[in-house]
């Protein structure tokens, strides 16, 4: 072994804005704004989510993204939205489980998830 996972650390126009809507997905401490162009905040499973502040914005689709395990996919998709997500397509189910791909309001690309 290498190492462990100390974050995941997401590039983003608004850290403030960003670190709060997850903040609002995923639970935790509240939301830290250690400096100008970064936040974080430590999950109930003791996962810290940062926000680093970059020029560039967003340009294709994400490589690496979250899978939020729910009890209701459709429910927590429409909760999603509330907080300012957006669906991408329809939900998908099939033997393994259900999902919905969502953009976050940066549209990076995550899921809501349910196994079968």
């Amino acid at each position: 072994m290498l190492g462990t996972v100390d974050e995941i650390v997401f590039d983003c126009a608004d850290p403030v804005a960003l670190s709060t809507f997850w903040h609002a997905v995923l639970g935790g401490s509240e939301p830290t704004h250690r400096r100008a162009g970064w936040s974080y905040f430590d999950t109930p499973a003791g996962l810290r989510v940062a926000f680093q502040g970059v020029p560039e914005p967003k340009r294709v689709k994400n490589r690496v993204h979250l899978d939020v395990a729910v009890d209701d996919v459709p429910a927590a998709a429409d909760a999603a939205v509330l907080l300012g997500a957006t669906r991408q397509g329809l939900i998908h189910a099939d033997a393994v489980g259900t999902f919905q791909v969502l953009l976050d309001p940066e549209g990076n690309e995550w899921c809501v998830v349910k196994a079968a």
